[in-house]
């Protein structure tokens, strides 16, 4: 308000002055500035562009900067009007494959797989840079290495990958992974589990780890990372489809700038992210999900140049990995499996 009442009172000063070549100069500025307007508010008039993004789990922090895009206006800004829904039964990359969401949470690991399987869905970012699971076990119970694994019962989700996995790590001691007990325990946390004679479990620290910190168990964890450069993959991505990439590129760049600024936000703004999701997800433990992202937003981008960064090496050197292990049969080309050219500069 007081910048246009100084601009009306310049333009009447120079006005009474004759000056009539700075009036038509003012004049000119206030038509440009005017056009501005119209422009910008034509484009806050434009209807916003429907996409829906699937997670791959139940609501967590590895979510968190699509929440943060979502309701702090990221994504409207980029003229999206996101819509955050739960996985069906087909999982992630089958929704995304099959148009029934434009965008999904994936993981390195099944998107590999799902490509040999000619599944055409793309990564287009990675939500955290460096693999921070593990296998996890009581402390009490003393494992402290993959030699440990021996005579203790694992409790999984069923996936080949799993047993692949022990294996590989317990290889490097001299173990022997047929002294595993191999259970499938379902959905089952890693609390539930243990409570059923489960030794240990696959986890993210960044949830299950940090929740035993606050319950006061303590754990012992075997990192992936610890023991082999391959499993240090990207999990989880954001992934979309080959088709949405031919057919509408402005728009995976509209959400991927979006979900980019999410968490950039996240990563500066920890607690404050942190109160996006748990107002987004009241069900959630509140103090779990501020513990954790405290936790997890260093990890979002960390040693790289710009969040979402994948490098081929890392794409290659899983799905080597997974080759060697019996995991991965059929061909598959890993520069098509991600891109970078949607992330911001």
């Amino acid at each position: 308000m007081k910048w246009g009442l100084a601009l009306l009172a310049l333009m009447l000063l120079m006005a009474g002055c004759g000056g009539n070549s700075g009036g038509g100069n003012t004049a000119g500025e206030n038509t440009g500035e005017g056009n501005a307007q119209q422009e910008q508010q034509g484009e806050a008039d434009k209807p916003l562009t429907k996409v829906r993004v699937v997670l791959d789990w139940t609501p967590n922090t590895n979510h968190t900067g699509l929440y943060v895009a979502r309701d702090k206006g990221f994504f409207r800004d980029h003229g999206l009007d996101v819509e955050i829904v739960q996985p069906g039964e087909g999982g992630a990359e089958q929704m995304v494959a099959t148009g029934s969401a434009e965008f999904g949470v994936s993981y390195q690991e099944q998107l590999t797989m799902a490509r040999t399987n000619g599944v055409p869905v793309v990564s287009v970012a990675a939500v955290i840079q460096h693999n921070t699971s593990g296998f996890a076990s009581p402390e009490a119970l003393n494992i402290k290495s993959p030699k440990d694994f021996e005579g203790k019962t694992y409790g999984g989700w069923g996936a080949p990958v799993e047993e692949a996995v022990i294996d590989s790590l317990m290889q490097q001691e001299g173990a022997d992974v047929s002294k595993v007990d191999i259970v499938s325990v379902g959905d089952a946390d890693f609390f539930t589990a243990i409570e059923r004679d489960i030794d240990f479990q696959w986890i993210y620290y960044g949830w299950t780890g940090v929740e035993a910190e606050l319950r006061g168990e303590k754990l012992n964890m075997v990192y992936l990372t610890d023991y082999s450069d391959k499993l240090d993959y990207y999990t989880p991505v954001l992934a979309t489809s080959e088709q949405l990439i031919a057919d509408n590129p402005d728009l995976v760049r509209a959400f991927v700038a979006g979900a980019s600024e999410g968490y950039l936000y996240a990563i500066q703004n920890p607690e404050e992210a942190a109160d996006i999701l748990v107002a987004a997800e009241p069900d959630l433990n509140a103090e779990l999900v501020r513990a954790s992202q405290k936790w997890l937003s260093p990890k979002y981008q960390d040693d790289a140049a710009r969040w979402g960064e994948q490098k081929l090496e890392v794409w290659q050197g899983y799905a080597e990995w997974m080759t060697e292990h019996g995991v991965l049969e059929g061909e598959f080309n890993a520069e098509q499996a991600f891109t970078n050219e949607f992330l911001p500069e």
